[in-house]
């Protein structure tokens, strides 16, 4: 007996059996399926009066074509979230961020579970989340300045047409950090074509940044 998505075929026969009285446990077991497979498919794809094998079929279809796609995990996009773990941003955090700026709706498990990834791999992005970080002193107000862009404008405070999308000619600077902190890559993404250009710089001081950034423009 196996488990399965069922076929239209599959259905008809279940409708038909049903409609000769025949137990669940000997429809599955005509079908060689499981017979929790046909209890659950009569729940899941049942009318308001009985089970009909062409509106479950119906039913199944919407809900697979309406059903999440997969986020493929592009290499890109590991380096964005990478990115934003080690700022001590949570996984729900980079989810919210990246659904309201168009990068990708990925959810806040497939973040973990890349973090997870990571952690079998000998990497440190697990010590960046908040569960492990509860020992670690804030020095809020801190006059520590490295990594901080001299005169840097917030998001909140950029025109609203930037967050349209509407034109060319925005773009948006990050630097990404690699494993153990070895190597970074400026990327520089024009918001509304998605057009990148990446480019190493052996350091993060604002020198070297705004270098790679005008020769890379």
């Amino acid at each position: 007996m196996r488990y399965g998505q069922l076929t239209q075929v599959q259905r008809y026969q279940i409708y038909a059996y049903s409609k000769a009285n025949w137990t669940q446990k000997k429809i599955a077991a005509e079908l060689g399926l499981h017979k929790s497979t046909i209890s659950r498919e009569k729940k899941r794809n049942s009318g308001l009066r009985e089970y009909k094998a062409e509106q479950a079929h119906n039913k199944a279809q919407a809900r697979k074509k309406n059903a999440r796609k997969h986020i493929k995990m592009t290499v890109y996009l590991k380096f964005r979230i990478a990115q934003k773990i080690q700022e001590d941003w949570s996984p729900e955090q980079v989810s919210g961020y990246f659904k309201l700026h168009n990068i990708a709706d990925i959810s806040t498990q497939t973040i973990y579970a890349f973090i997870e990834k990571d952690r079998r791999n000998g990497g440190k992005l697990c010590k960046h989340l908040r569960r492990a970080m509860r020992k670690r002193k804030k020095h809020y107000g801190s006059s520590n300045s490295r990594g901080q862009i001299r005169n840097r404008k917030m998001i909140d405070e950029r025109p609203k047409i930037v967050d349209e999308k509407s034109r060319i000619g925005d773009w948006e600077v990050d630097t990404v950090i690699g494993k153990n902190h070895k190597g970074i890559i400026v990327t520089i993404v024009e918001r509304k074509s998605k057009f990148m250009i990446a480019h190493p710089v052996p350091n993060k001081t604002e020198s070297e940044v705004t270098t790679v950034i005008i020769n890379s423009l």
